[in-house]
């Protein structure tokens, strides 16, 4: 049995790595990593091997099409609200603005330039 969270990566698909690759350096100021071609196009977003934290990355593939109705990952902030803005000004759009969601903090849901729906949670 696992104990804790199970997540260990994710996969964002895109359409135009460039263009992703800006949006999300934009909007959570972290310069994201190109990873070797023999990998196809991708860019990882920076972790710490030691921390308990996970990874993942954008990737530009050949049939796999970015789109609303992908998995959503909610990605960690200080407070959802913070981030709203830089997101529409990257050229993203929130489609859920933040949200009580109880004893568990809050929520937003957006979609990044590529389309892809995605979240953001805080606890403030």
């Amino acid at each position: 049995m696992i104990k804790g969270n199970p997540v260990g990566w994710f996969d964002i698909y895109v359409a135009n790595l460039e263009k992703a690759k800006e949006f999300y350096e934009q909007v959570f100021e972290v310069q994201l990593i190109e990873l070797p071609i023999e990998w196809g196009k991708q860019a990882l977003f920076p972790f710490n091997p030691q921390s308990p934290n996970i990874s993942g990355a954008i990737v530009e593939k050949q049939g796999w099409e970015p789109g609303p109705s992908n998995t959503i990952v909610y990605f960690e902030t200080e407070d959802c609200s913070l981030l709203e803005a830089k997101i529409e000004n990257a050229g993203g759009k929130v489609i859920q603005p933040k949200m009580n969601i109880g004893e568990f903090g809050f929520v937003s849901i957006f979609l990044d330039s590529e389309g892809n729906t995605l979240g953001l949670h805080s606890r403030n």
